[in-house]
């Protein structure tokens, strides 16, 4: 049987096979009223179908850790307590079809305060919605401890909400990898500069939410594993490379990290990013291979023969399925059978197959 469909440990969790939905925002959270940042009957739908459809892992997308870290108004947060029934309504459905329900926590930093994909990404102002975005230049140190806290607060929410696997946001242009990348970072205090000073932020908000997670429940990080920037010899800028993925990868597995997402991307827009099919597991078996941390691969992964030689090559440790779930949310039922294993299928659904 292809080792796609077998379960994978982590800490005291078995993920039932290695097929996982990655966090993929849908801009549809209730945006005001008592109700802001809850998640709706799309999350509900849209997460069902996916976990009916036989993901192992479903990771409810990147989730305000305060009203301010979101990137729109319309995406979820999770930084108050009433709005815990919204997530328990997910990962009671989603642990009852037989996936387990994670979560993924981020601050937009200065990428906040945006109108939704579809309408362009503008900038919003307060009479929109909308609210004052900063990066790491911006922050005050007392802004910084706050935040850190917020990642804290958030995490114990989620655990309490019923998630059994909780991933922070450090990638895609995010706050995290504002401190990272030194093409956004230019602090000039503990926070900037070199590596050390640059991945602080980072490590802080890994400790602290490790510290109020469940022991036996897994921590994630979502990285950019390079800017591709500095690979381009005729662009200029300095980036974060996977040199630097590889190193904060042996920072994090001393922290109690237990899985790397690897992506890429995200800090500028006119990066020129090498796109086509699996372009990204290079990047990922490079960061397992060279730090020993196991890795999720990610990215135009849509065959199942794909995504199973990657895990026979031992590129990695499980593959995210995310615009091929979009569009088939069936895709693992129909991979396991086309890779010889046995689907997870509902009753209801066993008269088609």
């Amino acid at each position: 049987m292809s080792q796609l469909f077998e379960p994978y440990r982590l800490r005291s969790l078995t993920i039932p096979n290695r097929v996982w939905m990655p966090p993929m925002n849908q801009y549809s959270a209730t945006s005001q009223g008592p109700d802001v940042g809850v998640p709706t009957d799309w999350h509900v739908a849209h997460q069902g179908a996916r976990a009916a459809g036989g993901a192992g892992l479903i990771l409810t997308e990147g989730t305000g850790v305060s009203p301010t870290g979101r990137t729109t108004p319309y995406d979820l947060g999770i930084w108050s307590d009433a709005q815990l029934p919204g997530f328990r309504r997910i990962t009671g459905l989603l642990t009852s079809l037989g996936a387990v329900p994670g979560i993924q926590l981020s601050h937009s930093g200065s990428k906040g305060s945006t109108d939704r994909q579809w309408l362009g990404r503008r900038r919003l102002g307060p009479e929109q919605g909308g609210w004052r975005p900063v990066g790491p230049d911006e922050l005050a140190l007392a802004d910084i401890d706050r935040i850190v806290d917020e990642f804290a607060a958030a995490a114990r929410r989620a655990a309490a909400a019923g998630y059994q696997v909780v991933e922070l946001l450090a990638g895609h242009g995010y706050l995290i990898h504002q401190f990272l990348s030194p093409v956004s970072n230019h602090r000039t205090d503990s926070y900037g500069g070199s590596f050390g000073n640059r991945t602080r932020f980072a490590l802080r908000v890994v400790d602290a939410v490790r510290a109020v997670w469940p022991d036996g429940l897994p921590l994630f990080v979502r990285v950019s594993a390079t800017d591709w920037l500095t690979e381009n010899p005729s662009d200029g800028r300095e980036g974060w490379t996977v040199d630097d993925t590889v190193r904060l990868a042996n920072a994090l597995a001393g922290r109690g990290v237990d899985l790397l997402d690897v992506s890429s991307g995200g800090i500028v827009p006119d990066a020129k990013i090498p796109v086509g099919p699996g372009y990204q597991v290079p990047l990922a078996a490079r960061v397992k291979a060279e730090s020993g941390v196991p890795v999720a691969a990610v990215g135009m992964i849509t065959e199942p023969d794909q995504a199973a030689k990657i895990l026979a090559n031992s590129e990695a440790d499980a593959i995210l399925i995310g615009r091929e779930l979009l569009r088939h949310p069936s895709w693992p039922i129909d991979a396991a059978g086309t890779l010889g294993a046995e689907p997870r299928i509902p009753l209801p659904y066993r008269r088609a197959y």
